[in-house]
């Protein structure tokens, strides 16, 4: 079944991971009404988990493009969570970033930006979204970056 968001993500040269299964006792997301809560989602390639900390081991640019990895394994759950159906998507509510970042460490804004800008280049207006974004000492796996989501469907 292809839609427009899944046109676009064509068009971007972009594909949508496997929904990854959670890690510990928790369920990657919980549809409530017409929102749908996506737990983190970690900074991974099919090659295993982007790793390092910003500030140290890795630059902003980095820390941008594992957090858009991020984007994407949100819109992945957010498939899964519709049934496979993306086109019941109508917007991003709000976005929680984590980052791997050492104490001064101050770009997380910067780093998340990798997501939220995706997010917007696939949905555009319905991609804008309120946000946080902070640092972590440690995330799990010694992932660089963890993304949690809500978001509004039909």
């Amino acid at each position: 079944m292809s839609n427009a968001i899944e046109t676009r993500l064509a068009e971007l040269g972009l594909a949508l991971p496997d929904s990854p299964a959670p890690q510990a006792n928790y369920v990657p997301y919980v549809v409530t009404g017409n929102l749908v809560f996506v737990s983190g989602q970690v900074s991974m390639t099919a090659d295993g988990f982007i790793t390092g900390v910003l500030g140290d081991t890795m630059s902003v640019e980095d820390g941008a493009a594992a957090a858009r990895l991020c984007g994407l394994s949100l819109l992945a759950q957010v498939k899964a969570a519709c049934g496979g159906d993306l086109s019941r998507l109508k917007r991003v509510v709000k976005l929680t970033g984590f980052v791997n970042s050492t104490k001064e460490f101050g770009d997380q804004p910067k780093v998340v930006n990798g997501c939220s800008d995706l997010l917007v280049e696939v949905l555009g207006d319905a991609g804008r979204h309120s946000r946080s974004a902070v640092s972590a000492g440690a995330l799990p796996f010694g992932v660089a970056v963890e993304i949690e989501g809500i978001f509004e469907i039909a």
